[in-house]
C-alpha cells in the first residue's frame, strides 16, 4: 500500500464552524446579513422617532373677515401692505452736548415748538454774555467817533470863518477840513465793528439756541432714544456712545397704507379711486379708504409697485408698521358699504390643500398644526378664497403645508405675521 500524504488528509478535514454550519444548513453569511438589517431597522426607527418630533418650519398667514366689498362683488384687486406715517422724524440736536434734562417718554403727545430736551450750555451762555458785552463796547466807541466827527466839523466852521476874516491864513482851514475826513473815516470803521459785533451776538444767540431741543411738529413720541447724562450729536460717532437723536416724533394725521401690488395688475388701479382697508389686528374694522398716489417706480425683485393708500377714518388704534390688507373698489361700487358681508373668512388659495381627497386647512394654535376640513366657496376675493366654515377670523393658517405635514405635528413659524 502506496504511503498517504498527512497534508493531504489534513485538508480534508471539516472545521467545528463548517460542521455547524452545515448541520444546520443556514451559511453564515446570512445570519450576518439578518443582523445588519435589524440593525438599521432599529436606527432608521430611532431616526424618524426622533424627526417627528422635531417641529416643521413654516409659513403662516391670518385667515381675515370678509369686508363689504366681498359681498357686494366691487373689489377688483387685494393687495398687502402696512402703515406708514408719511411725517416723522428722529428729533436731533444741532450741536454735540451733554443733555441736562429729557423732558418726553414713549406715548406723550407733544405740540409743535413744545421743548423736549435740554443740552448744558454753560459755556454758551458765557459766549453769549461776552458777545453782548462787545456789542455795548463798539456801541460806545461809535459815540465816541461820532462825537470827535461832529467836534472837526465845528473847528472847520470857525477856521473857514476866521479864513473869509483874513485872521488865519487858508492853511488851517484846510487841515481842519483833513481833521473832518479822517473823523468821518473813524465813525464808518466803529460802525462796521459795531455791525460786527452785533452779527457776533446773533450768532452766539443761535448757539444757545441750539442747546434747547424742541419738537418740529406736533405729533406722538414713539422712541426716547437718550437720557440725561449722555452726549448726543448731530453727526455719528463711529462706534462710540454718543447718541444721534432724542427721539422719534410721529405725525398721526400722515398715517396712511403703502401696499406692493403685482406689476401685472397695477393698471386695475387709479388715483382716487375707492377702496377699503382692513387692519389684521383688527379684521373686522372696515376703513373706508382711496388711492392717493401710483409710486412711479417698479420694484425689480418683487415684480410690484407701491400704491398709497388714505385712510378715511381714524382712531387710537391706528399706529405705524400695522399690517393691512387693502381692496381696491370698481367706481360703480359706491353704496358697498351698505352690503352684508359674507359668512366665513378669507383665506390664502396656497392655505387650501387636498387631504383624503377634500379640501382642508392647517391652524396654528398652541405649536401644532391642527388639520381641519373645509368647504370653499366659488366666489374669489382677488387672491383669496372664502371659506364659510371651520376657521375663525385671527386664525393662523399654514401657507402651502408640506405634504408629510399631519395633525398634531410640532411647527414653529419661520416669517413674522402677515
Amino acid at each position: 500500500m502506496d504511503k498517504i500524504d498527512a497534508n493531504l488528509l489534513n485538508s480534508l478535514r471539516i472545521g467545528g464552524d463548517e460542521r455547524e454550519s452545515a448541520s444546520s444548513g443556514v451559511p453564515r453569511w446570512v445570519w450576518i446579513l439578518v443582523a445588519v438589517v435589524v440593525l438599521l431597522a432599529a436606527a432608521g426607527g430611532t431616526a424618524w422617532w426622533w424627526l417627528a418630533g422635531r417641529p416643521v418650519e413654516v409659513r403662516t398667514a391670518a385667515a381675515l373677515a370678509p369686508g363689504v366689498d366681498a359681498a357686494s362683488g366691487g373689489a377688483i384687486l387685494q393687495a398687502t401692505g402696512y402703515v406708514t406715517a408719511r411725517r416723522q422724524a428722529t428729533v436731533s440736536t444741532q450741536i454735540t452736548g451733554t443733555l441736562t434734562q429729557v423732558l418726553i417718554e414713549e406715548g406723550d403727545v407733544v405740540k409743535q415748538g413744545q421743548v423736549i430736551a435740554r443740552l448744558e450750555d454753560s459755556g454758551l451762555r458765557a459766549a453769549l454774555a461776552t458777545a453782548e458785552a462787545q456789542v455795548q463796547v463798539s456801541n460806545a466807541q461809535v459815540a465816541q467817533a461820532q462825537a470827535q466827527h461832529a467836534q472837526a466839523e465845528a473847528d472847520l466852521k470857525r477856521q473857514e470863518e476866521l479864513v473869509r476874516s483874513g485872521w488865519i491864513s487858508p492853511q488851517a482851514a484846510e487841515q481842519s477840513r483833513t481833521a473832518v475826513k479822517t473823523a468821518s473815516a473813524q465813525v464808518q470803521a466803529a460802525l462796521r465793528q459795531s455791525e460786527a459785533a452785533r452779527a457776533n451776538l446773533q450768532a452766539a444767540k443761535v448757539n444757545f439756541d441750539y442747546t434747547v431741543v424742541k419738537a418740529p411738529f406736533s405729533g406722538v413720541v414713539t422712541e426716547k432714544a437718550a437720557q440725561v447724562g449722555e452726549i448726543v450729536s448731530p453727526l455719528s460717532a463711529g462706534g462710540g456712545f454718543t447718541r444721534t437723536g432724542v427721539g422719534t416724533i410721529v405725525d398721526m394725521d400722515s398715517l396712511e397704507i403703502d401696499v406692493d401690488v403685482n406689476e401685472s395688475y397695477i393698471g386695475q388701479v387709479q388715483p382716487d379711486m375707492p377702496a377699503q382697508s382692513v387692519l389684521d389686528a383688527y379684521p373686522d374694522w372696515k376703513i373706508p379708504s382711496h388711492v392717493i398716489a401710483i409710486v412711479p417706480n417698479a420694484d425689480k425683485g418683487k415684480a410690484t409697485v407701491k400704491v398709497r393708500v388714505a385712510l378715511e377714518q381714524r382712531d387710537q388704534r391706528l399706529v405705524p408698521n400695522m399690517a393691512a390688507r387693502v381692496s381696491f373698489l370698481s367706481p360703480k361700487a359706491g353704496d358697498a358699504k351698505a352690503a352684508t358681508p359674507p359668512k366665513g373668512v378669507l383665506v390664502p388659495a396656497e392655505a387650501i390643500v387636498q387631504r383624503d381627497g377634500k379640501p382642508a386647512v392647517f391652524v396654528v394654535a398652541d405649536g401644532r398644526a391642527q388639520a381641519r376640513a373645509v368647504t370653499v366657496a366659488p366666489q374669489d376675493v382677488g387672491t383669496l378664497k372664502l371659506v364659510p366654515e371651520g376657521v375663525k377670523a385671527g386664525e393662523r393658517l399654514v401657507l402651502a403645508p408640506p405634504g408629510d405635514l399631519r395633525d398634531g405635528a410640532a411647527v414653529t413659524i419661520a416669517d413674522g405675521p402677515r
